[in-house]
């Protein structure tokens, strides 16, 4: 952020001639060189004869630190030190200008934001890079050799190569000749060499690194005392000076050299090409990668770790190893794994006719891991809680996340890997793909009606809530000053969701033939979202003329459709108007989408109707292209009247739908519609519709009175024996509170709270009897991995969650008998996490049990964690504070932040407890974190994003939060940039 943004009124602070003359001076030191009697000058002269040297000691002292620091927030930690303090009495305007001017020498580089619309192209091709590396524990010792050519013509250009953290350059050369020290400079953030030869050449460096203090967890680092490494997106540049950037593509050989004894395993990307023994109990490996890629996919492995092996038989005939390594003692968890990549290797071949490509594919489980796993080329790196899964430890859901991750990653060995992104703006065109490869793949293997649910849910719940957050963004931003910050579930889930527009318009047929010319016109290079969509238009000869503005526009659309029967006319018209919201960096001038609404007509009976528009068959869901902000469609030859429509089958646009349908109307496609997902959005509806008005009774402080039609609606669910059991559990879920905030102006989460806790009580009253039905007739005696049993195992805990609401003593015995009978963890976890949200002596108990039986095991520690973090009884802020100092938890380990603090971030009776005790947790925390891992830090941040939407109390308070953590001394980008967004609306 520059000096201009300052100046904004809201910022003003009460000295603002004064203020305005000390960032004009800092401002003047950062542009060129100058004295310091002429800054000195500069700061003193609005203060007249006040100023004085012997004021430099002051109680701004901490002004000085928060400013000048190195820290990246420190002109927002100004300007709020500034407004806080400036106005004290304890503290004159004088000591202000002073405490910057005794820094003046060491100005500091504000963050600096990178723009999309700046893209060109890398001034040099590197051919080949060699890679060495000596791992050693105190010191890593990494010598990077470029075989290196201009990519222009003209006068000689500079060299610019990435500089991360902690690099201590050791020797620099070209073609073998020491470069001296005014033939390159070294800054924080570059080595740049001034005058490189204009013929080919090689590049050598030698650096020195230290992974085992690496607390980041980007670039080399170690984990359970195994070297490992993540690079994507900017890690690299922490291993060696690199032009760290997607589009520079080459091929690599990494050699690798460790401890024997504590490092038998070498891994790296590719091919192992020769391995060996060495002097002094080292050894050796070299790995060659054939396929030109960037060195965000650059992977090296190093530990103690045992595999299990398999073998994949590619459509052509070639067979590939497989490779899961893990700790020993883990071994055994990782059989679902293995079966997991051959489905995903089989479906790519099966779906989009893509064979995997080399002779071996590697995936290694590291406990500490930022991401959930990393697609480096054919050296899959996974955080162990996507790999590793037994009965007794993981639940079906941990199974089927398992099996859609190993999916995903596999599938980016295509769209991301052979084909990849011309800069990070472009990280959908990879990651949003393979979401929906991935989504597809699930949907294939499971139930394709479930797996559309719950995407929809999760797309809700986070993706619209970023969408009208500060933090909005297109599928492609615009600017960055953090990369790692842009890996959100906007560019992740909603860009999966543009893919499947393009599905959804095109055809399945259609998106296959889009796709072939993809990889044909682009195998081996960087492009971007332009070249994808050139290539759906140009397989199918068709243009979509205003598809790009998906890209473009953040922001999630508005839909309004209201229908009408002309029984004269015999026609079904639907009139449909586009809204798009305002968010930061644009709105009014904001043009209609091009949204493809897939739509159905019931007819009295429930049966699907037959459509015709504008003269042709449609079948029984139409495709309506809405491409304006109003627009009417037309059914023809509709002889009776509809009994209602079916708009937005399947979920086909990314978009806020709302209609003039009635209770009844809602009431009817529950009961009827063939579209899954539309069923189960009619029960969305009607609960929504309930909800929201009892929340305003509630803020009223009227009696709460719950509508019989909507029990008799889930009854009617619950008791369907046509319908799937999974898909009855899904149905039965009614809308959490974090969706209905998306819903409201200024939210109260008490009285929120209080009103969905109402409602589910008062269905699981009026269904006991059949809830209790329903959890005797899905018990089974003997556990299975089948999908009979998985289903039923959902609805049995879906019901057993409902039942626990009524927290009677017969209940509580219930879980507590079930807790300790269970056999597998998806049976014992849910009766756990049942009894977590019920106050008695009990929950202490199964608490105790667990951990006691699980103690060992990180992974279900983390669900232990969690379980006791996502309690909403009153008062357990205290626990989890305690929580912070159980040996189980580790602030290094990202797993178990996630576990514990993200976990108590969805409790909205203890995180938004009105007293701000939760605010105030988290923002120490965060301010703490910062300091090891920025990433994670920047993501624990995202709950004060949202404090536009609470009321007027709790929106002071995450500010004031939002406010003390840029007031770190030692703000990272990362925090930094989500931090000063967030205060920007």
């Amino acid at each position: 952020m520059s000096l201009n943004c300052l100046t904004t009124p809201r910022y003003l602070p009460r000295y603002l001639p004064q203020c305005f003359a000390s960032f004009r001076a800092v401002s003047h030191l950062n542009r060129a060189p100058a004295s310091f009697s002429r800054a000195l000058s500069s700061l003193a002269k609005p203060f007249g004869s006040t100023f004085s040297f012997a004021q430099a000691r002051s109680p701004l002292a901490y002004a000085n630190k928060a400013f000048l620091s190195g820290s990246f927030g420190r002109l927002h930690n100004a300007k709020r030190i500034v407004r806080r303090k400036i106005s004290s009495s304890s503290v004159n305007k004088s000591v202000f200008a002073m405490t910057i001017a005794e820094n003046i020498e060491a100005p500091k580089e504000a963050p600096k934001e990178v723009f999309r619309k700046d893209y060109k192209a890398y001034d040099y091709k590197i051919k080949h890079l060699n890679l060495d590396f000596d791992l050693g524990e105190e010191k890593t010792i990494v010598k990077a050799e470029m075989k290196m050519a201009r990519a222009y013509e003209g006068d000689t250009r500079p060299i610019t190569l990435n500089n991360g953290s902690d690099l201590t350059l050791k020797s620099i050369s070209i073609d073998g000749a020491e470069l001296a020290e005014d033939a390159y400079e070294l800054t924080k953030k570059f080595l740049v060499i001034k005058n490189p030869p204009s013929a080919d050449f090689t590049l050598s460096t030698t650096v020195e690194i230290d992974p085992v203090n690496n607390t980041s967890l980007d670039g080399l680092y170690k984990s359970s005392g195994n070297f490992c490494t993540q690079c994507e997106a900017e890690g690299f540049r922490n291993i060696t000076y690199y032009p760290d950037r997607p589009d520079v593509m080459t091929t690599f050989t990494t050699r690798i050299t460790g401890d024997k004894a504590k490092y038998p395993v070498l891994l790296g990307n590719g091919n192992l090409s020769d391995s060996g023994d060495l002097e002094g109990g080292k050894h050796f490996a070299v790995w060659e990668d054939p396929f030109v890629k960037p060195c965000y996919l650059f992977a090296l492995v190093a530990g103690d770790l045992a595999n299990i092996e398999d073998t994949y038989k590619t459509m052509s005939g070639r067979t590939v190893i497989l490779r899961i390594f893990t700790e020993e003692h883990n071994i055994h968890k990782c059989a679902h794994a293995m079966a997991s990549l051959k489905k995903s290797m089989k479906w790519d071949e099966d779906t989009y006719g893509l064979e995997y490509d080399l002779d071996l594919f590697n995936i290694v489980a590291v406990d500490d891991f930022n991401m959930g796993a990393m697609e480096n080329k054919s050296l899959n790196v996974f955080n162990s809680k996507l790999v590793l899964a037994s009965p007794t430890t993981a639940t079906d859901s941990d199974y089927y996340q398992i099996e859609a991750v190993v999916g995903h990653e596999y599938f980016h060995n295509w769209t991301g890997n052979r084909v990849t992104c011309q800069d990070w703006f472009q990280l959908t065109l990879k990651e949003g793909l393979t979401v929906f490869r991935d989504q597809e793949f699930s949907s294939d293997l499971n139930n394709r009606g479930v797996k559309r649910v719950n995407d929809v849910i999760r797309l809700r719940a986070a993706q619209f809530a970023e969408d009208s957050s500060p933090m909005a963004h297109p599928v492609r931003p615009d600017s960055y000053i953090k990369m790692d910050n842009f890996y959100t579930v906007t560019v992740y889930e909603k860009g999966a969701e543009v893919v499947r527009l393009y599905q959804t318009l095109l055809g399945k047929a259609g998106f296959r033939k889009g796709m072939d010319l993809y990889f044909k016109r682009h195998d081996g290079q960087a492009v971007s979202c332009d070249e994808f969509l050139s290539a759906m238009e140009d397989a199918n000869e068709t243009k979509l003329d205003t598809f790009h503005r998906w890209y473009e526009q953040a922001g999630t659309p508005s839909v309004n459709v209201t229908c009408a029967y002309d029984p004269a006319a015999k026609t079904y018209t639907l009139d449909c108007t586009q809204t798009l919201p305002e968010t930061p960096g644009g709105g009014a001038g904001k043009k209609p989408q091009l949204i493809p609404l897939a739509v159905g007509l019931l007819a009295a009976d429930g049966k699907d109707m037959e459509l015709t528009v504008a003269g042709k068959p449609q079948g029984t869901t139409a495709v309506l292209v809405l491409t304006e902000l109003h627009q009417q469609f037309v059914f023809e030859n509709v002889a009776v009247a509809p009994k209602t429509a079916s708009v937005l089958r399947n979920f086909s646009a990314p978009v806020k739908l709302t209609t003039d349908q009635t209770t009844e109307e809602l009431i009817f496609l529950l009961a009827n519609d063939s579209d899954e997902f539309n069923r189960w959005e009619a029960g969305q509806r009607i609960a929504k519709e309930l909800l929201l008005a009892l929340y305003a009774k509630q803020l009223k402080g009227e009696e709460l009175v719950m509508d019989e039609r909507v029990v008799q609606a889930f009854k009617s669910v619950l008791t369907d024996s046509s319908l799937d059991k999974s898909f009855i559990a899904v149905a039965m879920s009614i809308p959490s509170e974090g969706e209905l905030t998306e819903m409201l102006d200024l939210a109260d989460p008490d009285a929120l709270h209080c009103v969905r806790n109402f409602v589910t009580k008062s269905i699981a009253d009026g269904c006991k009897a059949e809830l209790e039905q329903v959890v005797a007739e899905n018990t089974e005696e003997k556990f299975s991995t089948e999908y009979d049993s998985v289903a039923k195992r959902a609805l049995k805990n879906l019901a057993l969650s409902y039942l626990a609401k009524l927290k009677t003593p017969e209940v509580v015995l219930e879980l507590v008998k079930r807790f300790e009978g269970a056999d597998n963890m998806t049976d014992q976890v849910a009766a756990l996490g049942a009894l977590g949200g019920i106050d008695g002596p009990e929950r202490a108990v199964v608490l105790d049990k667990f951990y006691q039986q699980f103690q060992t095991d990180p992974l279900v520690m983390n669900k232990w964690l969690s379980i006791q973090a996502m309690s909403n009884i009153p008062g357990n802020t205290e626990k989890v504070k305690a929580l912070l100092e159980h040996p189980t938890f580790d602030i290094k380990n990202p797993n178990k932040v996630y576990s514990l603090v993200g976990g108590f971030c969805s409790s909205y009776v203890n995180f938004h407890h009105k007293d701000g005790s939760g605010y105030d947790f988290l923002g120490d925390l965060i301010v703490k974190l910062d300091g090891l891992n920025p990433q994670v830090a920047a993501r624990m941040v995202k709950p004060f994003t949202r404090w536009a939407k609470y009321d007027l109390g709790r929106q002071a308070v995450m500010k004031a939060q939002l406010s003390k953590i840029l007031a770190a001394p030692t703000i990272s980008e990362n925090t930094y940039e989500i931090c000063s967004k967030s205060l920007e609306q």
